[in-house]
């Protein structure tokens, strides 16, 4: 999935001082945060289900073995029916959005929202969104030639379907606590994300060719829908992620921020959500927020140190693969999932 960065938390990862002050140096204490010097240290106290890593990453393999899925072809296709059917199997009312859409070089995109929605009948609801289709570039990988081939998204994509296919089995377990019946789940997977205009286009990317089924089903929201709030899940499956805290999602839904960091301290997974500032990106929660008006954060990784990527060095390459999928990651944003839900106020 390609985001464009608009502001980079630390401007000169390269030079040694930046690293310095990132890892060692005052804000790696402090960060950024608008922490409140009230908020007590949370003990762990998880609750809910336990989220199976084991079934979030079996769900990715699904996803990954109809290969590519990029728009207009057959892997999106087979695996458009394969989620929908999958979301059906755990008990939701699935409904879809289609539209001719228009890449950045004027390709009609076939495209398709997949609304998945648990115990529809419940007027507050919290929506649970990813991106489904997979880029059909590797144009951020270290060899040229790989630069027009389509990649497999193991993580930029199917992570963050599997992660919400594995909530929906959790609440269709009926052996296993339930979230109260005056609460609803939205599960919303975009499509057209990842069309985005390449590096390697003479085009100017302005950022709007990102993200169109996103655009789309903010422009065209389903009669009187209203969630309480949504949560963007980009990424959330690869080897050595922490989630900073997003800067879109702090100024367009800052309690929301705190809400999440905070469940996942509680349920023991505040290594991999640090109270620290990442970038500000252009993704799907950006027209959510501004078009749609749901507050909407996005839990995304961010790699302060790499230089293949701030979103890590898989990111648009050929090896966003399998191999480079962790169950640890998987686990760690699934289950402060499950804490957010289960912590809800009625």
């Amino acid at each position: 999935m390609k985001k464009r960065l608009i502001i980079i938390a630390v401007i000169a990862i390269i030079c040694a001082a930046a690293v310095w002050l990132f890892t060692a140096g005052p804000l790696a204490q402090t960060g950024t945060n608008d922490t409140d010097e009230n908020e007590e240290l949370e003990k762990v106290s998880p609750v809910g289900p336990a989220f199976n890593a084991d079934s979030a990453y079996a769900f990715t393999k699904a996803q990954c073995d109809f290969g590519p899925r990029d728009m207009n072809s057959k892997g999106h296709d087979d695996c458009r029916a394969w989620i929908i059917a999958q979301f059906k199997k755990y008990g939701c009312t699935v409904t879809t959005q289609d539209a001719d859409l228009k890449g950045y070089d004027g390709t009609t995109l076939k495209s398709t929202n997949i609304i998945a929605q648990y115990n529809p009948q419940a007027t507050t609801r919290i929506m649970l969104c990813a991106h489904w289709d997979s880029r059909p570039w590797a144009d951020n990988d270290p060899d040229s030639l790989n630069w027009r081939k389509p990649i497999l998204a193991a993580n930029d994509a199917a992570s963050g379907v599997a992660v919400m296919l594995e909530v929906a089995r959790l609440l269709n377990n009926k052996q296993l606590q339930q979230l109260p019946k005056t609460l609803g789940v939205d599960f919303v997977c975009f499509d057209a994300e990842d069309w985005g205009t390449p590096q390697w286009s003479q085009q100017p990317d302005d950022g709007n060719s990102w993200a169109l089924g996103a655009q789309y089903f903010a422009a065209h929201l389903p009669d009187h829908y209203a969630p309480r709030y949504g949560i963007l899940l980009d990424m959330v499956g690869g080897q050595g992620a922490q989630f900073y805290q997003e800067g879109m999602s702090k100024q367009y839904a800052p309690e929301i921020v705190k809400k999440v960091w905070r469940a996942a301290r509680q349920a023991g997974y505040g290594s991999y959500f640090p109270k620290q500032d990442g970038g500000m990106i252009t993704d799907d929660h950006i027209p959510v927020n501004q078009v749609a008006n749901i507050p909407c954060i996005d839990i995304i990784p961010y790699y302060p140190q790499c230089t293949q990527s701030s979103f890590g060095p898989t990111w648009h390459t050929l090896a966003d693969d399998m191999q480079h999928i962790d169950k640890n990651t998987l686990k760690a944003v699934g289950q402060t999932i499950v804490q957010v839900l289960f912590t809800e106020e009625q």
